[in-house]
Formats: structure tokens, C-alpha cells, sequence
């Protein structure tokens, strides 16, 4: 049904715009099944029933209104809002990522250019914004599934299609967790597959740079993701048919205070392996990491720097991160210091075999109110330029790369060059 002029609507059609602000789905449904009701009719302002229930954060309302063929990307809204940005802004993912695999546009742009990123970006809604950011059309990658040209069989295994598309649309990008992703799928650890999913991924990332409209933010995570298969295949060449091996060298922190100092090299090495040395972003994440005050341990690390610019996540050390995958929403407390949390305990039991060198300190440290200290991490004054860069981060990800590096031009890489208890560990604790 075509869209209706702003305010033409029916006394039904303003009777399921009341329906759906009380959230009644049972009398939206009937009044939708008349022929009294335009799906995608315009109130005074310009806003649809799919706008309204995006904006009021009903879930359910928004799968029927898209069921009964709601537009969208409809934008006749009075400043030019869509359906997604209302979502945005309602701070609701599900419905986030409900519009986008509808079809939402992520790049249209309200009255005065802003897109649905930044305008959840500007209230505050940074989950919201990690899920436009990450969204990735599962038909892109299927594109790879069936031979192109001259090509007799496809560069990517159907049955590929499935397990690579959840790790491209995760939201975590802690290493661990990637590999682990792969480990959960058996059609993933092999080495024939993990060769067949990193190249696509090489070529997502270089489809990202080089489309009309450059997508740095994608063309960065598919290159790392890359990174992370590649180095799983390392491993199971060299017969860690688990990846075990692979999670423990990930996780082993650092004698003195526990930084997990290889998987900082990891990323950092990752960083360094973009291919692309022109792209704004590879520039603003190089130039963070790489003073000569900023060590392997310190703030801000390759990881936070990685994730804050293509989640679009404010970096804040708190209490509801696993320390061993980075999963956010960590429920579970080590029960002797208390001071970590993990979202499992299989987790806690993976993390056990080197946070059991620093857990008495914790301890001991923790017994003492003058060494305690917060769990949110409180930023340094040096810091205050990364959290504004980063807030300015989504007005900017998407625009081209400068045309020119440096005048020596090149990728700077050589900067880059940078107690007894059980086996098991002690339980996790709620909080």
C-alpha cells in the first residue's frame, strides 16, 4: 500500500497509532487485516507505524508492521528520520537489528546529515551504534557461495556461509572469543575450510576500501577477523586440533600483573597487516598506539583502540567484561579476590591457569581499603583526547581515505614494531 499524505488518516488508522503506543498487538493485528489501514499511512508529522513502534522500543509490534510489508526506509518523516533511526535513538538492539536485515539503509541521513549511527551515537545509545556498525547482509557473503565467471567451483563452501556470517556479525572482537566461535563449529576447524574463509575475507575487505563509498570500519574488522583465522590455521598445522593451544597463548598473562601480553602483540601485529595504508582510520589508530610512552601494557592498548573504532564502544575497564572472552554482561565473580568476572564458568576455568598467579595479590590487595581500588577505571588526563576522538569517531569512519600518507608515504609500520589452590581454580561467585 502506498504511503498516505502527512495527517491523511483514517479514524482506524489513528486509532492503531494509539494501539501501538499501548502496545495492544492483539487489536493492531485486526485492525492491520482491514482494508480501513494503510501499513505505512503518515501521521501530522510524517511518521509511520513502523516509526512509532521502532520509537516506542515494541518489538513484537515492529515484526507484525514488517510482516504486513511496512517500508523500512520510508522517510517522510517532517526531518527526514527513518524507521532505524528511531530505533537508534529508543536504544533497542533487537529492533536495531530487526530493521537492518528488513533492508534498513544505515546511510541515509536525516535533515541535517546525520545517520542512524550518529544520531544514536549523540544520545548515548552505544550498543545501538555497535550493531549498525557491525551489520553485515548475509546475501554479500553468499555472493562468494556460487561460481562467478569462469570459476568452476565458488571460493566459499555453502555450508560455510553460515558459521563465517555469525563471526562477521559478532560484536565482540576479543580474539578469544573469535576462536572460539570457531571452535563451537566443527565445520570451521579444518584446515581446508579456515584457508576458504579467510581469503573471502580478504575480499570482503578489499571490496570495503574499494567500493564508491568507502566503509573503513568493515574493511578493518574483515582484516582482522582474517588475522584471527589465519592464525587458528597456524595452529592446527601444527596438530592444535582444538585450538587449545591457541586460547591459552591468548589468555597467559604477563609474570608481573597479569596483561595478556601476547594477544596485545597479536593485535597490534594485526594493525600493522592492514593493507591499506591510506585509510583514515588505520592513521588515527596508529598514531594512538604507537608514542614511545605507550608500552605493551599500558593504556590505551591495541585492543581498545581496535574495538572504540569499529564498535564504536566507549573503552571502560568495569565489572561486567569476562575477563577471558570479553563478553559484556559478566555476571560471574572469582570467589577468592572477587575482582574478576567471567560470563561462565568454563571461562573462569580456561582464565584459572594465569589469574591463579595474580588472585592472592588481589586478595591481599583487596583486604586493604587503602590499596582498593575502583573497578571502573577512572581516565587519565591524557586520555581525554582518545574518548573525544572516539565520540567523534562515527561522523568520520565512513569518509574517504586521504589521498596522500605521509610525503615518504608507506604503511609506519617500523612503529608498530613494538599459590596452591586447585587445578580447576576456585568457583565464580554472583554478583
Amino acid at each position: 500500500m502506498a504511503a498516505s499524505q502527512k495527517g491523511d488518516l483514517s479514524a482506524s488508522e489513528r486509532k492503531i497509532l494509539q494501539v501501538i503506543s499501548a502496545g495492544d498487538e492483539q487489536e493492531a493485528s485486526q485492525l492491520l487485516a482491514s482494508k480501513d489501514v494503510r501499513v505505512n499511512c503518515l501521521d501530522e508529522y510524517g511518521m509511520t507505524p513502523l516509526m512509532h513502534a521502532a520509537y516506542k522500543g515494541q518489538a513484537d509490534m515492529c515484526h507484525m508492521l514488517l510482516q504486513y510489508g511496512a517500508d523500512v526506509n520510508c522517510s517522510q518523516h517532517e526531518y527526514g528520520y527513518t524507521a532505524l533511526m528511531f530505533a537508534g535513538l529508543s536504544g533497542k538492539t533487537d529492533i536495531t537489528s530487526m530493521l537492518l536485515d528488513a533492508g534498513a539503509e544505515k546511510n541515509l541521513v536525516n535533515s541535517v546529515g546525520r545517520t542512524a549511527a550518529q544520531m544514536a551515537a549523540f544520545v548515548g545509545q552505544h550498543d545501538c551504534v555497535t550493531v549498525i556498525n557491525n551489520f553485515f547482509s548475509r546475501a554479500r557473503l553468499e555472493y562468494y557461495t556460487r561460481p562467478q565467471g569462469l570459476e568452476r567451483e565458488p571460493r566459499l563452501p555453502p555450508r560455510l556461509a553460515g558459521p563465517l556470517h555469525k563471526i562477521i556479525m559478532t560484536t565482540n572482537l576479543n580474539p578469544v572469543k573469535i576462536v572460539m566461535l570457531v571452535k563451537e563449529d566443527p565445520v570451521l576447524v579444518d584446515v581446508v575450510a579456515l584457508e576458504k574463509c579467510y581469503q573471502v575475507m580478504d575480499m570482503l575487505c578489499e571490496q570495503c576500501v574499494k567500493q564508491q563509498d568507502m566503509n573503513e570500519i568493515l574493511a578493518i574488522k574483515m582484516h582482522y577477523i582474517s588475522c584471527v583465522l589465519q592464525k587458528c590455521l597456524a595452529f592446527l598445522q601444527k596438530q592444535d586440533d582444538k585450538l587449545d593451544a591457541l586460547v591459552m597463548n591468548l589468555l597467559r598473562g604477563r609474570d608481573s600483573d597479569g596483561f595478556p601480553q601476547y594477544q596485545e602483540k597479536f593485535i597490534r601485529d594485526c594493525i600493522k597487516k592492514f593493507p591499506y595504508c591510506e585509510a583514515t582510520l588505520l592513521q588515527q589508530q596508529v598514531r594512538i598506539i604507537t608514542p614511545k610512552e605507550i608500552g605493551i601494557g599500558n593504556d590505551p592498548t591495541a585492543f581498545s583502540v581496535l574495538n572504540q573504532a569499529v564498535t564504536g564502544q566507549m573503552t571502560f575497564v568495569d565489572a561486567d567484561y569476562c575477563a577471558t572472552c570479553g563478553e559484556k554482561g559478566a555476571e560471574k565473580r572469582c570467589s577468592l579476590c572477587k575482582a574478576v568476572t567471567y560470563c561462565s564458568l568454563m571461562c573462569q576455568k580456561l582464565h584459572w591457569f594465569t589469574h591463579k598467579k595474580m588472585c592472592r595479590c588481589m586478595q591481599e590487595q583487596d583486604a586493604d581499603p587503602e590499596m582498593d581500588t575502583p573497578r571502573l577505571k577512572e581516565l587519565k588526563d591524557d586520555e581525554s583526547d582518545l574518548v573525544m576522538e572516539t565520540a567523534n569517531f562515527l561522523q568520520e569512519l565512513c569518509l574517504r581515505a586521504e589521498k596522500q600518507v605521509a610525503t615518504a608515504g608507506g604503511c609506519p609500520a617500523e612503529l608498530l614494531a613494538c599459590s596452591s589452590t586447585s587445578a580447576e581454580g576456585p568457583s565464580c561467585t554472583h554478583d
